[in-house]
């Protein structure tokens, strides 16, 4: 009985020292957030706490010391029972600030709770600590002996357990190894990926926002994979953007993304019912750090390329397969220079390459041309992606002055030709493409990166023979184009392709 508890004491001090290490270790790590965004009739308290920046101040530096220092007192055991006491005073704070009253929203994360959830497990195995008067492997106990040694003619319980075996007094030490090797791995951790405190009081979505979803986002099937239909595109979240003559806005979208608000997106996509990403190849190690952060079940579309630097056409499809990339596709931009160039060998063998390892192999593009060479030479993907929108909208340059395989970064001064602001350059071409081939279809920059409305852009791609369609959001954008995703799928007239996904 005392190792079982001894165990259950280091492992919650562990949990609590490692979440307290890793909000000190993070860059500017705050619990506004967190306290913003609470709930319930006990709300007004955290709020007002999250409302005065030296009440966050003093907050935060609770927080993090209290629990470094709690975690490590559990840990070694050293005063276990006043430790006990304020890890049960921390845990009662973040169980009220959310708590499991109602449905919980956290979906997959956490599961739907009432009352008992894993705050309440802990603060209850920290109760039963208390009111045991744990006597295992802790300092506590190891200083108790040799006081009792030297004292040896005051009696007590500890001294007759301890007299006849020296080696008692060893297994107090059980704990500074296994510190120094858990340390030691979460220090290597946050060397490799530069782990920030995502856990535990830190990064919460907007429930309010989320209380204004209309249902649930409809889903179609690639292969195994049950993906939602509005699928979450990597540009925003990357730093890419298509913003024809406004020069700041790629910066502007760099600044506005840290890496907690791309956390605090992606958690909030997913709590809306959109469980995928499809993200550029310089985007997959921040993906892989999300994953590992908070243990999301995000299916990630991951584009590849052609590793130029080394000549390699397979080392961005080996990357992406190491760094556990649920889908691959060769993107948009890579296709479009290969067809261009007469290199229809390569993206076959990239696709032959993708599928010998077991994965959906998808094509990219952003000119029809693109995709019929490729049908002509007998490359046929698992499932297409394709630029997808009108070509009513004031900035795209005029159709009689569109060329395939423009869409290469290049930008023109003259207004009459390309200047990032049109994808996909014969939406009439385009369409028909779509309704004739039998294989599921992304559509992509359906809003003329931000020149079309949603309403207009979701249901031109659906009705002209998308299965799902991916488009760049910013936080505050998700819960809007999830519902209006709803009501343009529950409301297509005139689609007449048949759903292959």
């Amino acid at each position: 009985m005392k190792t079982i508890i001894t165990i259950i004491r280091m492992a919650i001090g562990w949990h609590f020292l490692y979440e307290g290490l890793t909000k000190l270790l993070a860059e500017n790590w705050s619990s506004e957030s967190f306290l913003s965004n609470t709930f319930g009739f006990t709300s007004g308290f955290y709020h007002w706490l999250a409302s005065s920046p030296s009440r966050m101040e003093a907050v935060d530096l609770l927080n993090i010391y209290g629990l470094i220092f709690i975690g490590l007192a559990l840990f070694i055991g050293v005063v276990v029972r006043w430790a006990s006491l304020g890890g049960i005073a921390l845990l009662i704070l973040y169980y009220f600030a959310y708590p499991p009253f109602g449905i919980s929203l956290l979906g997959e994360h956490d599961g739907s709770v009432f009352i008992v959830n894993k705050i309440f497990v802990e603060a209850v195995m920290l109760a039963f600590i208390f009111f045991y008067k744990e006597k295992g492997y802790g300092m506590d106990e190891l200083i108790a002996h040799y006081k009792n040694k030297k004292n040896p003619e005051i009696p007590s319980e500890s001294n007759v357990r301890q007299a006849s075996n020296r080696r008692e007094a060893i297994k107090n030490l059980v704990s500074l190894p296994v510190l120094g090797a858990l340390g030691g791995g979460a220090w290597w951790n946050h060397q490799r990926y530069e782990i920030d405190a995502s856990t535990g009081a830190t990064i919460q979505v907007n429930r309010v926002e989320l209380s204004k979803l209309k249902g649930e986002l409809p889903k179609g099937k690639l292969g195994d994979f049950e993906l939602s239909r509005l699928v979450m595109g990597g540009n925003l979240i990357g730093g890419w953007a298509h913003a024809r003559d406004l020069i700041y806005a790629e910066s502007l979208f760099k600044a506005y993304n840290t890496e907690k608000k791309i956390i605090e997106t992606l958690m909030l996509c997913e709590q809306a019912g959109v469980n995928c990403i499809n993200i550029g190849y310089p985007t997959m190690s921040m993906m892989v750090k999300y994953k590992q952060l908070t243990g999301s079940k995000i299916k990630i579309i991951v584009q590849v390329g052609i590793d130029e630097k080394n000549a390699d056409i397979y080392d961005n499809v080996t990357q992406a397969i190491d760094n556990g990339m649920d889908i691959i596709q060769l993107q948009g931009n890579w296709c479009d220079w290969l067809v261009r160039d007469n290199k229809l060998d390569t993206i076959a063998g990239m696709m032959d390459r993708i599928r010998s390892e077991g994965y959906i192999a998808g094509l990219a593009a952003h000119t029809i041309d693109s995709f019929l060479a490729c049908e002509k030479q007998g490359i046929i993907p698992d499932y297409y992606m394709k630029t997808m929108h009108h070509d009513n909208y004031w900035s795209a340059h005029p159709r009689e002055n569109r060329k395939p395989f423009e869409v290469d970064g290049e930008r023109y001064l003259d207004h009459n030709k390309f200047h990032d602001n049109c994808f996909c350059l014969f939406p009439d071409r385009t369409a028909e493409f779509v309704n004739r081939i039998k294989a599921p279809v992304m559509g992509f920059k359906v809003l003329a990166a931000g020149a079309i409305s949603p309403e207009d852009g979701f249901n031109w791609a659906f009705e002209n023979g998308a299965d799902f369609i991916c488009v760049g959001m910013f936080d505050f954008q998700i819960v809007d184009d999830v519902n209006i995703c709803i009501d343009t799928l529950n409301n297509l007239k005139n689609r007449k392709r048949e759903w292959f996904a």
